[in-house]
């Protein structure tokens, strides 16, 4: 029996999934090219399903200035649980993965076994707080072997195909986030003046590589997590910011964010294999034990 999700659809994709089911039609977000390729592999599109979570985003964790009690090359990151920040980066995963959890249960309810190409989105919501998305394509597989739960996936249809070919599935999306903080020393500040000449600033150097350091580790564990061997990334991003430091008068923070996002994939046939192509003959959707 399939493990079930904890939150299922709320009303409107009730409603959906039931008149998906009785009218036997299908919609998805695939391309033709996407439909045939996801087709070659022996899998049907059941439908297209959707999950939204709206949150306010408003405690950071911590007071005064998040990056004057940084010890060490004088950054923080919000891995740790007393860190600025960390509340917030909470808050970011916690959004995700119900707005992903309510699109898996969509597909749950459709009888399909993944959802492929799915697309995040965050954007701003017009009463205020933030709108979490999760869209794509359920997938049913034409075979026996079946995954206990549905896996989901970025890849568009051709990659997804490619992937199975190569004797890999999809376990899982994977989220790599993290907040650093630091403060504006003499050190620093200095180097940015139009006197200092060309030379590198590692204080800003030290904050993004501690932030994106710390989302690549927490993508790591979330691939563990799923199941997975390794993980196909699908993008990164990096934002800095600055913000007013006002336990030290004029000076200033920067705050670097980093979000990584991607799937997280295992093999499904452990046995060397000879080289060079061979016809695929069975799809296993579970990994061998």
């Amino acid at each position: 029996m399939r493990d079930r999700e904890d939150v299922g659809p709320p009303e409107g994709g009730r409603a959906r999934t039931a008149k998906a089911r009785v009218g036997g039609a299908w919609d998805s977000a695939l391309s033709a090219e996407e439909f045939a390729a996801i087709k070659g592999v022996g899998f049907e599109p059941v439908g297209q399903v959707l999950g939204t979570a709206v949150f306010n985003i408003g405690y950071a964790g911590g007071w005064g200035c998040p990056g004057a009690w940084s010890k060490g090359d004088g950054t923080q990151v919000s891995s740790s649980v007393w860190a600025p920040f960390s509340p917030l980066v909470k808050a970011m995963y916690a959004a995700r993965r119900l707005a992903l959890s309510r699109a898996v249960a969509e597909c749950d309810a459709l009888g399909g076994d993944g959802i492929a190409g799915v697309t995040l989105r965050v954007g701003a919501f017009p009463a205020g707080g933030l709108e979490f998305t999760a869209l794509g394509t359920a997938v049913r597989a034409r075979s026996r072997s079946r995954p206990r739960r549905p896996f989901t996936s970025h890849l568009s249809g051709q990659d997804f195909a490619k992937l199975l070919h190569a004797g890999w599935v999809p376990t899982g999306l994977a989220f790599g986030i993290s907040i650093a903080s630091r403060h504006d020393d003499w050190r620093t500040s200095r180097r940015v003046r139009w006197t200092a000449g060309n030379e590198e600033v590692d204080g800003y150097t030290q904050l993004i590589n501690h932030a994106r350091h710390d989302a690549r580790t927490r993508l790591a564990r979330e691939v563990v997590a799923h199941g997975g061997d390794g993980v196909v990334v699908d993008g990164m991003e990096l934002r800095v910011r600055e913000s007013e430091c006002f336990t030290y008068g004029n000076a200033q923070d920067h705050i670097a964010e980093a979000v990584f996002v991607g799937t997280s994939i295992a093999r499904f046939g452990r046995a060397k294999q000879p080289a060079g192509p061979r016809p695929l003959t069975i799809m296993r959707l579970e990994r061998e034990r």
